[in-house]
């Protein structure tokens, strides 16, 4: 069949259906296991239409010798590679986009092993996450939730319009697309009147966020400067970050997020990169709010956002998928290289393959609002779903999907999804009581 996609490289030797994310254009990044189970480790990849691209085999058959970069794709996530450098990124996305317009490979001996179906593949964390951030930089959002607690007056607290505000999350519950979530038990207090209680979480809502993993390492003690910030930054995925709501409200107070957060985060399996990025830069939002202007460490020569418009949608047991909410990443207020930067200007040192999520993202208007907690404002209103049901919250067995499409003439690049269905919360096991 002949492909939809054309690029100044060559045409793929696989079809890319109408629609696919995975066009000549993207070429993402990301790790997989094959499903019948013969590989004993997780491979690096990329994806082309409907085909994973073992970029291990690729290596190991010697197509990235005399590289400095090919090696790292003989290993089992891609830490190494993000460690490269922007450099090297470049390099090995070049040289794969001619690889897989290379009609001399359908005759190698092992191309049956480069090229396996999606749908034999099963994907793994693209990376060893040591740590990971979230950050609160949506403006919309902060403004609703501010409204909800606090009043529209004192929507914005002073810190917001200086600062990305953020929290110290939780690495070890971020999970690949794809994982179910228990639903969480936690301490709640439904009536003020009364003491707390402990009991499974009545409140559960997800949050629409764009992540973004760290390349190059930083050393502690020293800042990344924020015109430098995009050499750290290897790429994005979609980031679902759940929320237990009546949880993380009971809890909150002085520190912020805790145990209402940090059960479990879902990210989307192929990193897309910044170099894929590049045609969907757009300008970033004024930062002017409250007549504050940035002090200078966060001001960016640089300063843009990136048009991607993201969907999310609650798919019922047995039902289809509604759409909840359309939002765009250029939503944000604070950028991912500002994050950064304010991230280590104490001099707080990154690793490869560090996670930071940028928070809700909110539009300005109802249909566009990345939680239920706005979209149905508090539980006040509520979403009808196609099975004629309704949805204040999220129900035990929905399944959360989000996705993401960017198209700008002939270039069109999708995330994929990011997705993870809810299961009922767990009864303790006797060991648990005993203890």
């Amino acid at each position: 069949m002949a492909t939809t996609e054309t690029t100044t490289v060559g045409t793929p030797i696989v079809d890319v259906p109408e629609g696919c994310h995975w066009t000549i254009h993207n070429i993402p990044f990301g790790c997989f296991v094959r499903i019948n189970g013969m590989q004993d480790n997780p491979h690096c990849a990329t994806a082309i239409g409907t085909f994973c691209v073992d970029l291990t085999e690729l290596a190991n058959n010697g197509f990235f010798d005399g590289t400095s970069w090919g090696d790292c794709f003989k290993e089992s996530t891609l830490n190494s590679f993000m460690a490269q450098g922007r450099d090297s990124w470049r390099a090995a996305r070049q040289k794969i986009q001619e690889l897989v317009c290379d009609n001399e490979l359908t005759s190698h001996a092992n191309y049956s092993s480069f090229f396996v179906p999606l749908k034999d593949c099963q994907n793994t964390m693209p990376a060893t996450i040591g740590d990971y951030t979230d950050f609160y930089s949506s403006i919309y959002h902060a403004t609703n939730v501010g409204t909800m607690f606090r009043g529209k007056e004192n929507a914005l607290k002073e810190n917001w319009v200086h600062l990305p505000v953020g929290y110290h999350g939780r690495a070890s519950s971020v999970v690949v697309s794809g994982t179910d979530i228990v639903r969480p038990t936690g301490q709640i207090r439904n009536n003020p009147e009364q003491n707390p209680v402990d009991e499974a979480c009545g409140k559960l809502d997800f949050e629409v966020e764009m992540g973004f993993l760290v390349g190059p390492p930083s050393k502690m003690g020293k800042r990344i400067p924020v015109a430098e910030a995009h050499n750290h930054i290897f790429g994005l995925v979609l980031m679902n970050d759940w929320s237990a709501r009546d949880v993380q409200k009971w809890e909150y107070v002085p520190l912020g997020p805790f145990n209402g957060k940090n059960f479990a985060t879902t990210i989307s399996p192929w990193v897309i990169t910044m170099e894929a990025l590049e045609p969907f830069k757009c300008a970033a939002m004024e930062q002017n709010c409250k007549n504050v202007t940035p002090l200078p460490y966060l001001q960016d020569p640089n300063l843009c956002s990136y048009d991607i418009p993201i969907t999310v949608g609650i798919e019922p047991q047995g039902s289809e998928c509604q759409i909840v909410g359309a939002t765009n990443a250029n939503n944000l207020y604070w950028t991912f290289t500002q994050q950064l930067a304010h991230h280590t200007s104490t001099g707080c040192p990154f690793n490869s393959g560090d996670l930071c999520g940028s928070g809700t993202i909110s539009g300005q208007t109802t249909d566009s609002y990345g939680s239920m907690l706005e979209i149905n404002w508090k539980g006040t209103r509520s979403s009808k779903m196609k099975d004629g049901t309704e949805r204040k919250f999220i129900h035990d067995f929905d399944n959360v999907i989000m996705t993401a499409e960017c198209q700008k003439d002939d270039i069109f690049i999708g995330f994929g999804e990011c997705s993870g269905k809810i299961l009922p919360a767990s009864p303790y096991e006797e060991s648990e009581m005993e203890n």
